[in-house]
């Protein structure tokens, strides 16, 4: 008879209880909750030595065999839990927040870690990078889908190059897909900026709010000229923080298009382009302090 599995936190064991099905060895499901346990613990370092230490195990290598070598589908374990985030969100239309992360990594063990930016150090270093997608929906994000990034200097031999922009509209035409409601999408400068990117979303009549570099080209006919508007006031919420005083203005290159440009400073408005201030791209109707 098969025995049960040892518990550990109740909504851990409660949440993990919906991937039961997928491990038919009671020990590689324990390994699943352990690591589940480890990731939502406070442990600074989250190494598996760490998590077999936090789960009173003797050494991280039960934990390493899991992740290594036991037998369990990950795409498996993908969606269920995109399943259930579908259950939780329903037909609410979400915000889809396109973004990119990395990790530091020593050496080049590991698949496709090579020198290269990370964008949440905001430098260059050796990592290894992912682009990911989140939803937001009633102030709650969820994880959705990632991407590894795969620098052309640590491709293998049966990969194909393929940018950042390029694999998020991958997981764009992935996420819409599976249903969910897109209401807009998020980006920063590096998808703003790229013409793919701008294309598949027109293409799919997705709204957007992107961030743009300082330098964007906009076309305009000859003896059109920029105009600038009055700036305006608002506070922005901030998780975790009180609300934060900023400016927007709008930016009109000769009429004023389907697609709009604000500059938007934390700074003073006397010398914005030597304060903290950053411009964004919208093809989203309305004003834009209610969107914000």
């Amino acid at each position: 008879m098969l025995r049960p599995p040892i518990a550990t936190v109740s909504f851990i064991d409660e949440y993990c209880l919906l991937y039961r099905s997928m491990f038919e060895d009671v020990r590689l499901y324990e390994c699943f909750k352990w690591l589940h346990l480890g990731i939502m613990s406070p442990l600074p370092r989250k190494t598996l030595p760490e998590i077999a230490k936090l789960n009173g195990l003797k050494d991280g290598q039960s934990l390493h065999h899991f992740l290594r070598d036991a037998v369990w589908d990950v795409a498996q374990v993908r969606a269920i839990r995109l399943h259930l985030i579908g259950q939780q969100i329903g037909t609410r239309p979400i915000s889809l927040c396109i973004d990119e992360t990395g990790d530091v990594k020593k050496g080049e063990t590991t698949d496709y870690v090579a020198k290269q930016y990370i964008g949440n150090l905001g430098k260059t270093a050796n990592g290894i990078v992912s682009v990911n997608a989140y939803a937001v929906a009633l102030n709650i994000t969820y994880p959705l889908l990632f991407k590894i990034y795969k620098p052309k200097s640590r491709l293998k031999a049966s990969d194909e190059y393929q940018s950042k922009p390029q694999l998020a509209v991958q997981i764009i035409h992935e996420i819409q897909a599976l249903g969910f409601v897109i209401e807009r999408v998020l980006a920063d400068s590096l998808y703003g900026e790229s013409e793919a990117v701008i294309r598949a979303l027109e293409k799919l009549n997705l709204p957007y709010i992107v961030a743009i570099r300082s330098n964007h080209g906009v076309l305009m006919a000859k003896g059109q000229r920029v105009r600038y508007n009055r700036w305006r006031a608002y506070d922005q919420p901030l998780a975790e923080h009180p609300s934060e005083r900023r400016h927007i203005r709008e930016i009109i290159f000769g009429h004023r298009r389907t697609v709009c440009y604000y500059q938007i400073t934390k700074g003073s408005t006397d010398n914005p382009d030597k304060a903290d201030s950053w411009f964004i791209m919208t093809n989203l109707e309305g004003n834009i302090l209610d969107l914000l």
